[in-house]
């Protein structure tokens, strides 16, 4: 306190911020950032864990998407990051500048969902390799309409929309279907809001777009998710085809970030325990597929014991499975 006045009479302001800020962050305040995919799982355990607290802790909830998210948790704006996508390297040498550690916690599982309107009746299947000539850098203002895709389709325009380049949805559909994350065509309207590119998509007969598989659940009515063929034939995303590994190459981990520094705070540690006890329930609840009870026993256990780092070396990861995930220990 001494040291904050001393600044604050000198003038030196931006000293004192660095007094004030992190007492703001940490001082029962909840700040979670990151993923639209990760946002109403957080956001659930959030709103419950307030009601509990009888309003006593505050929690705020942003949509940076997952790489907005990273650099502002790894800058210490906020203290918990939603990511649709492990961190990656260069996120991880931000937060390591700032000495942010963090624990990285498998939350759930999703099934990345291709997207028509429902009034499109030819789009009943998609290749891996018809994505592909649709979205990469190279189909910009080339591959403009259906009959492009497949000669049976009619001439029509095709409309694009999809997340925006912070968004670990997009990274992740670029790496698993171009190739190499964050290789698009950019002539799409973007949105790292999802409710945005559900809206857009329901109101255009024409639309094509792609976010979770949450959202779609939530607005079945309004949209139509077509089967992906990943080389064994055309799979629907569904519960059953993420956990049997038939979803593939759109099956993907939903991940929190921890920061080390809010762990020392009791409300954080309540707060975690709360969302972390009943993670299973909210994520079926909201139609995502949760982790084996082992896995949530495995994250329970990491965030006792201080088990800080990643266990996917700042690389982005292509269908990883389950089990295979649970396996993984993270290194600092």
């Amino acid at each position: 306190m001494k040291e904050l006045l001393k600044a604050l009479l000198q003038k030196n302001f931006v000293a004192a911020l660095g007094f004030i800020l992190p007492a703001l962050l940490y001082a029962q305040a909840i700040k979670i950032d990151g993923s639209s995919t990760v946002y109403p799982i957080s956001k659930k355990a959030a709103d419950d864990f307030q009601k509990l607290m009888h309003g006593s802790i505050t929690a705020t909830i942003g949509i940076s998407g997952t790489g907005g998210g990273f650099r502002n948790f790894c800058l210490e704006v906020s203290n918990i990051n939603n990511a649709s996508r492990p961190i990656l390297k260069h996120e991880l040498d931000l937060c390591k500048k700032f000495g942010v550690q963090f624990i990285e916690i498998p939350l759930a599982y999703d099934a990345l969902t291709v997207l028509v309107n429902p009034q499109n009746n030819w789009a009943n299947s998609f290749s891996i390799g018809e994505l592909k000539r649709i979205w990469e850098p190279a189909a910009q203002s080339r591959i403009t309409h259906w009959r492009q895709i497949r000669a049976a389709w009619p001439d029509r325009l095709i409309k694009l929309f999809a997340p925006g380049a912070d968004s670990g949805t997009f990274d992740y559909f670029t790496e698993a279907i171009v190739g190499k994350s964050k290789a698009s065509r950019s002539d799409y309207s973007a949105s790292e809001d999802d409710n945005v590119l559900v809206q857009a998509i329901a109101k255009e007969p024409d639309a094509l777009g792609y976010f979770g598989y949450g959202y779609y659940v939530q607005n079945q009515k309004k949209l139509r998710a077509v089967p992906i063929d990943g080389g064994n034939g055309p799979v629907s995303p569904s519960v059953k085809s993420v956990e049997d590994g038939t979803y593939q190459p759109l099956s993907r981990p939903l991940f929190i970030y921890i920061s080390k520094k809010s762990l020392d705070g009791a409300e954080m540690r309540q707060f975690i325990a709360f969302y972390l006890t009943r993670a299973s329930q909210i994520v079926k609840q909201l139609k995502y597929v949760p982790l084996p009870t082992r896995g949530y026993e495995l994250a329970i256990e990491r965030v006792r014991i201080g088990r800080y780092g990643t266990a996917f070396g700042g690389k982005a990861e292509i269908a990883i499975k389950i089990d295979t995930l649970l396996q993984r220990e993270p290194q600092p």
